[in-house]
């Protein structure tokens, strides 16, 4: 579903006529980072089986990330930004962010995919941020793109970060919901998606 994101930014970027620079190169390759891992790597470590998934999703999802996609590649590629230098204080700002975000994301997601394999049936998390919201991999993803917003500091990749949050701010509710549902000792302090506020 996100394979159109991973191809089209880059390409569009990359074979557009605006000047490119050191900035231009490190928001490619952020975004490919990012993409690389969901599309080529994270579901073949998802080990669910005879999960279905209504195609509605499947092609809104591809549609999304197709237009995601073309957005913020068009901008680099074809709008001339006025790219600030790399050695900006936003930049620094926006790389620490992404990857604090993408670190707590891939961290969330691996301890999920571990309690799977330990036992049958479902767990209520614990450890790290779990200790304070029931979807860290969520957060972790709306921080990285709060990071990149920053760093690329454009319409498309500050739409993007707005997005993200709209997006699994419902989904981490839902997910909570489910959890005090589920369980009867779930922890009652434990938020959503933003510590101590969602």
């Amino acid at each position: 579903m996100e394979l159109p994101a991973l191809i089209l930014m880059p390409l569009i970027a990359l074979l557009g006529s605006s000047e490119k620079n050191e900035l231009s190169y490190l928001i490619i390759g952020l975004w490919v980072l990012h993409y690389a891992y969901r599309t080529l790597i994270f579901p073949f470590k998802l080990k669910t089986k005879n999960k279905k998934m209504p195609l509605v999703i499947v092609g809104s999802a591809v549609l999304f990330n197709g237009v995601n996609g073309v957005l913020n590649g068009y901008f680099i590629g074809f709008m001339d930004p006025e790219l600030l230098d790399l050695y900006s204080f936003h930049v620094y700002i926006g790389i620490a962010v992404f990857f604090i975000g993408m670190l707590i994301n891939r961290w969330s997601d691996h301890k999920l995919i571990s309690l799977r394999e330990k036992q049958q049936g479902y767990q209520i998390p614990r450890g790290g941020l779990f200790e304070y919201i029931s979807c860290p991999n969520h957060f972790g993803e709306i921080l990285e793109w709060c990071g990149f917003a920053i760093l690329a500091w454009n319409l498309p990749a500050i739409t993007f970060a707005v997005w993200t949050f709209c997006n699994l701010s419902p989904r981490s509710l839902n997910h909570h919901e489910w959890y005090q549902e589920k369980f009867e000792d779930y922890p009652v302090k434990r938020k959503a998606v933003l510590p101590f506020l969602l």
